[in-house]
C-alpha cells in the first residue's frame, strides 16, 4: 500500500536506496503472532516436537511475514521507481506496509502496474512457499505452509478495490484512464474505499454478535481503511482546488516585521495581540534574520518578557525554509508540513517578496471551496 509515513516508527536498513522503517505497532504484533503460532498452531500441526521447537518456528514464522510484508512493498517501490517516482521510506506497522511514494503517477497505466505489483509479489511468494511445503516435512513443511497461506491472504486481500489498497488504486488508475481526471479518480475510488471499510466494520460488528472469528480484527483494519480513505478524499479535493494556483497568488506582500531588538512584552502587545497573527519575520535594516512565532515566546517566562528580545529567541532562517513566488502553493504547503512549519518566507532573486502560511492556504481553500 502507498501513503504517507507514520510518526513512531524508526530506521532498520536500506534496501534499493529506500529506508526501511518500523512502527512500534509492528512489534506488537510480531509478539502476539509468535505466541500465538508458538502456543497453538505448530503445537496442534506437529505435535510431539520439543517445546523449543515450536517457539523456533514461531518467531522464524513471524519473521517471514515480515520479510513477506517489506517484499511487497518493495515490488511497489522497485516499479514506481521505474516510472522515475522517489519513493522517501517503507514502513512496516500493525495493519502492513506502506511505501511513502514522493509524487503522484505520472499516468494510469503507472499507477496500475505500481499498485498490481505489490500482490503479484505476495502471490508469487505465496508459490514459492507451496512449493517448498512440497520437498520438505516435519515443522519446516508446517512452517512454509503457513508462510504460503499468508503470502495468498495478503495478495488477495490487497486486490479487494478498497482504496487506498491495492485494489483500490487498480479501480482508481482504470477510473483515471477512462475520464482522464486524476482527482475526479481519486475521489470516486476514495468513495468505493469508504463503502468497503464500512463492509468490514458491519461485517465484523456481526461476527462478534454471532461468535464468528475475527471480528475485532476485522472492525479495526474497517477502521483503518475508512480513516485512509477519508484522508485520500481530502487531499484529492485540496490539491484539485489548489491545482495551478502560485505562491504568488495567495501570499502575504505586504508583511509586519519585527526587529530584533525589540522585547518580548513589546512584540506581544503590538504584534501578536495586535495583529492575531501567530508569527512575524525578524528584519533587521532590510535584511531577514528568521521568524518569530508564539512558540519562541511562550518557552520563556512570562516574568522575563521584558528583558528578553526577539534576538535570543526567534528561529534563524534556514534556506530549505524558503520558496519561490513562482512554485505551486501544494509545493509550499508540502515544505510546511514535512518541515513542521506554520508559516514560511517566499523569496526571489534572494530577496524577501512574501510570506505565506498553512492559515492563509486554508483561508484560499474554504473561500474557493464555498464557490
Amino acid at each position: 500500500m502507498n501513503g504517507s509515513s507514520l510518526k513512531g516508527a524508526w530506521k532498520i536498513g536500506t534496501l534499493m536506496g529506500i529506508p526501511i522503517r518500523v512502527h512500534y505497532s509492528w512489534l506488537i504484533i510480531f509478539g502476539l503472532l509468535t505466541w500465538m503460532l508458538s502456543s497453538r498452531y505448530f503445537p496442534q500441526v506437529t505435535p510431539d516436537l520439543p517445546f523449543a521447537s515450536y517457539w523456533i518456528s514461531g518467531i522464524l514464522a513471524a519473521l517471514l511475514l515480515f520479510a513477506s510484508v517489506a517484499f511487497h512493498e518493495l515490488a511497489h517501490s522497485w516499479v514506481a521507481q521505474q516510472y522515475k517516482l522517489t519513493i522517501e521510506s517503507i514502513t512496516l506497522f500493525i495493519f502492513g506496509g506502506v511505501a511513502q511514494l514522493k509524487g503522484d503517477p505520472p499516468h494510469p497505466r503507472a499507477e496500475f502496474w505500481i499498485a498490481i505489483a505489490g500482490p503479484a509479489s505476495s502471490l508469487l511468494l505465496s508459490g514459492l512457499f507451496f512449493f517448498l511445503t512440497v520437498v520438505t516435512q516435519g515443522s519446516t513443511q508446517a512452517l512454509f505452509a503457513y508462510v504460503a497461506r499468508i503470502n495468498l491472504i495478503l495478495g488477495v486481500f490487497n486486490l479487494i478495490p478498497g482504496f487506498p489498497m491495492d485494489g483500490g488504486r487498480v479501480l482508481r488508475s482504470a477510473i483515471w484512464g477512462k475520464k482522464g481526471d486524476y482527482f475526479y479518480a481519486t475521489q470516486k475510488a476514495s468513495l468505493v474505499g469508504r463503502g468497503v471499510a464500512l463492509f468490514f466494520i458491519f461485517f465484523g460488528l456481526f461476527s462478534i454478535f454471532t461468535g464468528g472469528p475475527g471480528g475485532i480484527w476485522l472492525m479495526f483494519v474497517g477502521w483503518f481503511l475508512y480513516s485512509a480513505a477519508q484522508a485520500s478524499y481530502q487531499q484529492a479535493t485540496l490539491q484539485e482546488t489548489l491545482s495551478g494556483i502560485k505562491v504568488k497568488d495567495i501570499m502575504v506582500r505586504d508583511m509586519e516585521t519585527i526587529e530584533p531588538s525589540t522585547s518580548l512584552d513589546e512584540a506581544v502587545d503590538r504584534y501578536f495581540l495586535r495583529f492575531g497573527y501567530g508569527g512575524f519575520p525578524v528584519m533587521d535594516r532590510g535584511k531577514f534574520l528568521g521568524i518569530l512565532t508564539l512558540k519562541e515566546v511562550k518557552n520563556v517566562r512570562r516574568e522575563d518578557w521584558g528583558k528578553t528580545t526577539v534576538s535570543e529567541v526567534f528561529v534563524p532562517h534556514e534556506k530549505r525554509w524558503e520558496i519561490s513566488p513562482e512554485a505551486d502553493v501544494m509545493k509550499a504547503l508540502e515544505l510546511m508540513i514535512k518541515e513542521d512549519k506554520g508559516r514560511i518566507i517566499v523569496m526571489e532573486k534572494d530577496h524577501v517578496v512574501g510570506l505565506i502560511t498553512r492559515n492563509g492556504i486554508a483561508r484560499y481553500v474554504q473561500i474557493k471551496g464555498k464557490g
